[in-house]
């Protein structure tokens, strides 16, 4: 069974913004493996606090991942 995890920063994502990561994700196996795939494929979100993820040398915040979203940099 695929387990796929994925990591994100709280705060940035909302409820109904994971449910469709979840639904996407699965989608994607399935088109990749079929249909059978479906009910055997988890999704598991992993939330990292604000700050205790970097890139470049800097810890990130939600707002600067919602920067990011909007304009494209930080």
């Amino acid at each position: 069974m695929p387990l796929i995890t994925v990591n994100l920063i709280e705060n940035v994502f909302s409820q109904e913004e994971k449910a469709e990561i979840i639904t996407r994700l699965t989608d994607t196996m399935v088109a990749i493996e079929g249909e059978n795939m479906r009910s055997v494929t988890w999704v598991k979100i992993e939330e990292v606090p604000e700050g205790q993820w970097g890139i470049g040398g800097m810890a990130l915040t939600a707002p600067m991942v919602h920067k990011l979203q909007s304009e494209g940099g930080l």
